[in-house]
């Protein structure tokens, strides 16, 4: 089974992603961590993304992707796509190249949560600068100042109120049409994601037994 969870910043899809991965054991892909690990070699990359919170295009993220997955993982069954694709040209690439493959997308989850509520959650994330470790000040706080590591937590650039609201109106210019097209498909399952972290994942595992 191949799986994409979508959601805005801060709807909790990394959470319930990881979780998933872990019941289902599958190989479990979070995009935006693997485009902070290419930004560290690609200052062009690091700029969009780490920087400017701006998107890679289409094509381009579609190459890094699939070249990673080659490598990585080639049989291409049981993915968990975290936070990709975003648009829907980048999920008709990646449909497309894992059906000449002979797999496909089997389900799509997507989390849905008010802009206010993403605001006030990625505003309080924090990372740490050693290990990469996520924290969230409301939803999953560090036991102590620092990360269990030792190392200092930061905040992102990009996880400042006036750059997550520019993110939030780029994802939905994008995304929105992705999230009709695989409603459309009938691969789409909402889930509410202003809830308890336990609760959505029952609520998610639910909907794929379905």
């Amino acid at each position: 089974m191949n799986i994409i969870v979508l959601g805005p910043q801060g709807s909790g899809k990394g959470t319930q992603a990881r979780l998933l991965a872990e019941k289902l054991g599958l190989f479990y892909l979070d995009v935006g961590n693997f485009l902070r690990e290419v930004a560290k070699e690609n200052p062009r990359i690091d700029e969009m993304v780490n920087k400017k919170g701006q998107l890679i295009p289409d094509e381009e993220i579609f190459l890094l992707v699939k070249n990673y997955l080659e490598r990585s993982a080639p049989k291409l069954d049981n993915l968990l796509f975290d936070g990709y694709p975003r648009s829907v040209r980048q999920y008709e690439l990646l449909k497309n190249w894992l059906l000449e493959k002979g797999v496909k997308i089997d389900t799509a989850i997507f989390l849905y949560i008010s802009d206010s509520e993403s605001i006030r959650r990625l505003s309080a994330r924090r990372v740490c600068k050693d290990c990469g470790e996520v924290y969230n000040l409301i939803t999953n706080p560090p036991s102590s100042r620092d990360c269990k590591c030792g190392g200092s937590l930061i905040q992102r650039p990009d996880d400042t109120p006036v750059i997550i609201q520019e993110r939030l109106a780029e994802y939905k210019k994008t995304t929105k049409p992705l999230i009709e097209l695989l409603e459309k498909e009938g691969i789409l399952k909402r889930v509410d994601g202003e809830r308890p972290i336990d609760v959505i994942f029952k609520d998610i595992l639910r909907s794929l037994e379905k």
